[in-house]
């Protein structure tokens, strides 16, 4: 029986490639350096709490994110911080917008058959610039029939990218706050593939009554689901 889905709209970050696990690489550095000041936790939750705040300000990304580490360190250190820690946060933001792209597993191959069927679009949010040097770098825009790099993702970003066709449609990705939820308050179809990291401020209830609502291993499983739906 064929699939009744025929758009696809997939995440890119910890949906395509890894992106999370490098974020928490750089905290524990950060933990490292700031240690004098804070145990890790309360930093943690700390630095959290200014990313929360700071996204209506820079949005999502690295950008962003360095920002609110800069801030964190001088909220902590109460603005006693030194300005070669201060260097070193800057420099961990460039070495993370230079890192290269690492694919998750059967991530090309799956995207390659999933093209021959249906039409793709590529659905992420965060710096403009950045993320089209990750696609770039990727070496899978071709697969893609179009792509929106958005601000944020909510059921009218769907709706708006869907359009007339969203009952024939799926979004893929790892976020339910993203990904999943407002994709299916839009009358998407929504495919959860869980990734090894979760960003605190993407988490969402998991919503398994919703007769729309699926969920893939990895990546590499969205094809077989797919022919099922």
């Amino acid at each position: 029986m064929p699939s009744s889905i025929k758009i696809l709209g997939i995440d890119a970050d910890d949906t395509l490639w890894q992106n999370e696990e490098f974020f928490r690489m750089v905290q524990d550095r950060f933990a490292d350096m700031l240690a004098a000041y804070i145990p890790p936790d309360p930093l943690h939750k700390h630095l959290l709490a200014v990313e929360r705040l700071n996204l209506g300000r820079y949005g999502y990304g690295i950008k962003s994110f360095m920002l609110s580490m800069v801030e964190t360190a001088i909220d902590v250190s109460q603005a006693k911080v030194p300005a070669h820690v201060i260097h070193d946060i800057v420099k961990m933001g460039q070495d993370m917008l230079s890192h290269p792209i690492h694919l998750l597993p059967g991530v090309a191959d799956c995207l390659r058959q999933l093209a021959d069927t249906y039409k793709l679009v590529l659905i992420t949010k965060g710096d403009l610039l950045h993320q089209e040097q990750k696609l770039a770098q990727s070496s899978l825009s071709g697969f893609f029939n179009d792509v929106h790099i958005v601000s944020e993702k909510q059921t009218s970003t769907y709706s708006k990218i869907f359009r007339a066709d969203v009952k024939a449609a799926a979004m893929v990705g790892n976020s339910m706050k993203s990904d999943i939820v407002p994709a299916l308050d839009a009358g998407a179809a929504a495919i959860h593939v869980p990734a090894r990291y979760e960003w605190d401020i993407e988490r969402a209830v998991e919503p398994t009554s919703h007769p729309r609502f699926f969920k893939a291993p990895e990546f590499k499983n969205v094809h077989d689901l797919l022919a099922q739906m």
